[in-house]
């Protein structure tokens, strides 16, 4: 009996043995897989995961694969069971991160703590250059975006057209979230802009008197005139002058935009007969809408415009980006003259 009852404790104590090793297996498994390096970006530069709408757990996998070198897939997959996370795919942009374990990754993943994207947009002239700009840096494609410019109804709501609907689209950086839709893009951009159009300036645009619009669409003329900021208040200035005068406005630009050739050094008698509701040299007023998305310091220097008596200018021939003002037809012609004698000493036509 005394025999008998040794061997029991020490068959007890090595089973303890093993279940306490084989507890510490786990524990050191799971530690594993949760907190070990996993995650390793294929680029030096900032990366980061798009999760698009409508994508499926292994949807979600392949974009893995693709944009980061993961040491380990199988116990990603199986922290995503862990946390639950695969049922609910939340779209976004998520940074990768080099040395990322499974844990902190599943854990942005699944609660859909994205990575904002710093909007930015300049230099645009169409809409078509404006939707392929957004598009680029959203989920929205350029196509979606595009086709809201373009929807008269759609366009109601913020007092727009499809002619105006850039004037919207006041550039600047906006911090947004990647998987902002074409609709939702439009609401935040017209938060944007009512932020912009604060008191003070409706007060200096119904002054002149324009509305908001119209002065975005102005200040798409003086910017595509001159990109000398110093003269835009100047050139401004003297279409509000040929405005009030019921002159037609004659801006190179806008006839450039309405031939679809923004290059163009010299204009003929053809196109200047060219028929177009932006061919300011054949119709009296404004054109139906910006030619260029205007710029904050564009709209600033038409609300600020500079009063004086100018209703000429002329393109210096010292191609310095100035312009040479004039207040009579003869000061005019004589400026004109230097201008297309250079224009012609340099082959120009």
């Amino acid at each position: 009996m005394t025999k008998k009852s040794k061997k029991q404790p020490d068959s007890l104590k090595k089973a303890i043995k093993w279940v306490g090793f084989g507890i510490l297996a786990i524990i050191l498994y799971i530690a594993y897989i949760l907190f070990f390096p996993n995650i390793f970006p294929r680029t030096e530069e900032k990366t980061y995961l798009c999760i698009p709408d409508s994508s499926t757990y292994t949807d979600v996998q392949v974009l893995l694969k693709k944009d980061a070198k993961i040491i380990n897939m199988s116990a990603f997959k199986q922290v995503a069971s862990l946390l639950h996370y695969g049922s609910k795919i939340r779209s976004g942009r998520y940074e990768l991160k080099k040395g990322m374990n499974n844990f902190q990754l599943v854990r942005i993943l699944r609660s859909g703590r994205q990575t904002p994207v710093k909007l930015t947009f300049n230099n645009i002239r169409t809409k078509e250059q404006l939707a392929a700009r957004l598009g680029t840096q959203l989920m929205a494609d350029s196509v979606s975006i595009l086709a809201l410019m373009n929807d008269t109804a759609f366009l109601s709501q913020y007092g727009l057209t499809p002619n105006t609907a850039i004037a919207l689209f006041i550039p600047n950086t906006y911090e947004v979230f990647w998987n902002l839709n074409a609709k939702d893009l439009f609401e935040r951009m017209n938060k944007e802009y009512t932020k912009f159009w604060t008191n003070e300036r409706k007060e200096k645009a119904a002054a002149i008197p324009m509305t908001p619009v119209q002065v975005s669409t102005l200040a798409s003329i003086v910017e595509e005139e001159t990109n000398n900021k110093t003269d835009r208040p100047k050139v401004a200035g003297l279409y509000i002058n040929r405005l009030k005068s019921d002159m037609p406005l004659q801006a190179d630009p806008t006839l450039k935009y309405a031939v679809g050739d923004f290059g163009l050094k010299r204009l003929t008698l053809k196109q200047i007969l060219y028929i177009s509701p932006y061919n300011t040299y054949r119709n009296h007023g404004l054109p139906p809408g910006p030619i260029r998305v205007a710029s904050e310091s564009g709209i600033d220097a038409v609300l600020n415009y500079t009063h004086h008596n100018y209703i000429y200018m002329c393109a210096s021939e010292t191609f310095n980006g100035e312009h040479k003002f004039a207040s009579t037809w003869a000061e005019h012609q004589a400026n004109a003259k230097k201008y297309q004698a250079k224009l012609n000493a340099l082959n120009i036509h």
